[in-house]
C-alpha cells in the first residue's frame, strides 16, 4: 500500500542518512541484526543482483529506494485476493531469493560446501556444538535432500548440489509464505531514532 511504501521510504532515509542510496556499511546500524548469526548473508542478500533484475549476476555496490522496495517486496505477506497461479509465484519468488542466500558463487547449485559453511554460521552461537557436528548436520541434510531429489543413487554417484528445481521439492509443503519475514526494518520500533 502506499502506506507501507511510505514506512519503507522512512526507514531507506533512516538507513542511508538521508542518501539516495545505501551501501552495505548502512546495515551496520541495525540492532536486532548485529546479532543474527547469517547476518553476513542477509545483507548480502539485498546487494546480490540476482535479486534485483532479472537475468543479473554479480553485487551492486549501492541499492537506490527502487532497489530496497523491490527486496523487501519478497517479505511481504499473502493477499487474500490472491489465485492459485499468483500464490504460486509468489511463493517461487521468495524461495529463489532463499535459494540465492545460499549459493553463494552464483553457479546455481548449492553444493555441500556453501551448505555447511551456512550451517557453521547458524549454530556459530551454540558453544556446545562443535565445528565437526556442524558439519554432520549439513552432510546428513545434504544427503537427505540427494535422496529427495535424485532418489537412490548408485555407490560411484555424486550429488552436485542443489539445484533451484531441487530446492522447490524440498521445500514442498513448508509455509515459507508467512514465516519469511523482516523484523528488523519494522519501522514502528525505530521511531525514538528521529
Amino acid at each position: 500500500t502506499s502506506e507501507q511504501i511510505e514506512h519503507l521510504h522512512r526507514r531507506f532515509k533512516q538507513l542511508s542518512q538521508d542518501q539516495l542510496t545505501i551501501r552495505k556499511e548502512n546495515f551496520d546500524s541495525i540492532p536486532d541484526l548485529e546479532f543474527n548469526p547469517i547476518r553476513g548473508k542477509i545483507v548480502h542478500a539485498f546487494f546480490d543482483k540476482r535479486n534485483l533484475r532479472p537475468e543479473s549476476d554479480g553485487l551492486a555496490d549501492e541499492i537506490n529506494f527502487e532497489d530496497f522496495l523491490t527486496i523487501m517486496s519478497y517479505f511481504r505477506p499473502i493477499e487474500m485476493n490472491m489465485d492459485e497461479e499468483q500464490l504460486d509465484r509468489f511463493r517461487k519468488e521468495k524461495l529463489k531469493f532463499l535459494f540465492h542466500m545460499y549459493d553463494s558463487d552464483h553457479d546455481g547449485k548449492i553444493t555441500l560446501q556453501e551448505y555447511r559453511n551456512v550451517v557453521e554460521e547458524l549454530l556459530s552461537g551454540n558453544p556446545h556444538l562443535e565445528k565437526e557436528s556442524a558439519r554432520s548436520i549439513a552432510d546428513g541434510a545434504m544427503m537427505e535432500a540427494a535422496s529427495i531429489c535424485v532418489g537412490q543413487m548408485g555407490p560411484d554417484q555424486v550429488y552436485e548440489g542443489i539445484t533451484f528445481e531441487d530446492f522447490l521439492k524440498m521445500w514442498q509443503g513448508i509455509d515459507i509464505e508467512t514465516k519469511m519475514h523482516v523484523r528488523f526494518l519494522n519501522v514502528d520500533t525505530i521511531a525514538h531514532c528521529y
